[in-house]
């Protein structure tokens, strides 16, 4: 099982760190190995997930988009429904109870979409942590109202100014702020990505979303589905719901990069379809980059989706061919949304939206006996203003 001893998933991940975060990365590796099996620590974990989150969270049967589209049986794993909007939370009250269970009182989070964001400054606010937040600039625009929400939280938003002022610098400026205040400070990393231990830490605590739908489908088809769909950016929803279906050959995973204007073009954000191994915060991984290994900016109609990189464990599996990645555009998923909305009354987040437009692409060509669970990792209700934006509708 991965990682291995020194972080690694394959060939990919490990900590490419400065020298003073060596030691904060080491302790944090071993506090997390102690916590995880700790039986208050895990009593809490899962006492919030439940009464606090709203876990589980439904595996609802799509029947009208599958009559619709006249093929594959689709199912959407509602991630949606947890408190806050997004599958964030889940690995937010993880590592919120691991700063307060070693003693932390500030927190720092990186932000694209905001609903990292969001959930950090959420889980700060219930366990009476200080919680400073980075953006980036350009999203702080596209996400005004999760930029409110984390305010409103009592959480400070610190905007990037650098580079295409979006998700990977405020990544970068969330890990210049740890280095100088590495003591006192828990840095609570949003997706798969970083040095070791943060891919697997996240992992493990996403990975509820797969045990639940392994649990559910289960209980609704008496098999195991046929293949999993989800958006990648970082790719920590993917991660989570593919993770216990790993070992299962039967089941086909699938994660879905965002296209943007198009992958022949340069304003896109498919790390894996376009990319070539580089290091990028802390860890070796698929990454955009130039022929000079400089890391080339990344664009999604997205936010959360508007990232160079991809997390090493998604690396590893595209790399041993377990799973596939394909990519899909800013229009697919714009249409997607809007489809989703028509036929079942849900707005998914546009970052979902590219996944749903990746199953209305595939499932009328399938059998109708072929099970399709699309991972709906948040809701729309963020990306309304740039919606309407981008179809043209007056405010």
């Amino acid at each position: 099982m991965y990682p291995d001893n020194k972080g690694r998933f394959g060939k990919f991940g490990g900590k490419f760190v400065p020298e003073t975060l060596m030691n904060a990365l080491d302790q944090l590796e071993q506090d997390y190995y102690k916590y995880r099996q700790d039986p208050n620590f895990q009593r809490e974990l899962q006492e919030l997930l439940t009464e606090y989150a709203g876990r589980s969270t439904p595996l609802y049967f799509a029947k009208h988009l599958t009559e619709k589209l006249g093929g594959a049986k689709i199912y959407l794993k509602r991630e949606d429904l947890n408190h806050t909007g997004a599958h964030k939370i889940n690995n937010t009250l993880g590592q919120g109870l691991l700063a307060k269970y070693t003693g932390k009182k500030k927190v720092i989070a990186e932000t694209g979409a905001g609903q990292h964001g969001v959930a950090s400054a959420t889980i700060a606010a219930l366990l009476g942590l200080e919680c400073t937040v980075f953006m980036g600039e350009e999203d702080i625009k596209r996400q005004e109202l999760n930029v409110f929400r984390m305010k409103l939280l009592g959480a400070s938003v610190v905007p990037a100014v650098s580079g295409t002022r979006t998700l990977k610098d405020a990544t970068n400026e969330a890990i210049r702020h740890w280095v100088e205040h590495v003591e006192d400070t828990f840095y609570i990393i949003g997706s798969v990505v970083g040095p070791h231990p943060y891919p697997m830490m996240v992992r493990d605590f996403q990975r509820i979303i797969g045990d639940e739908t392994r649990q559910q489908y289960l209980e609704k088809e008496g098999r195991l589905p046929d293949e999993i769909v989800a958006c990648v950016g970082g790719g920590s929803n993917a991660m989570g719901i593919f993770y216990p279906f790993i070992e299962d050959a039967s089941v086909k995973l699938t994660g879905v990069e965002a296209a943007g204007e198009g992958v022949d073009t340069e304003r896109h954000a498919a790390s894996i379809t376009k990319g070539r191994p580089g290091v990028i915060h802390g860890a070796l991984t698929m990454l955009l980059q130039d022929q000079y290994g400089q890391v080339l900016p990344a664009h999604s109609i997205s936010a959360g989706l508007d990232y160079p990189g991809v997390g090493p464990e998604h690396a590893h599996l595209a790399d041993s061919n377990r799973a596939q990645y394909v990519s899909v555009t800013d229009q697919e998923a714009l249409q997607a949304l809007q489809e989703l909305a028509y036929v079942e009354g849900i707005i998914p987040a546009l970052e979902s939206a590219h996944a749903v437009a990746h199953v209305l692409k595939i499932a009328p060509a399938l059998p109708k006996d072929y099970g399709i669970v699309i991972c709906l990792s948040g809701r729309g209700d963020k990306d309304m203003q740039s919606v309407m934006g981008y179809l043209g509708v007056e405010k």
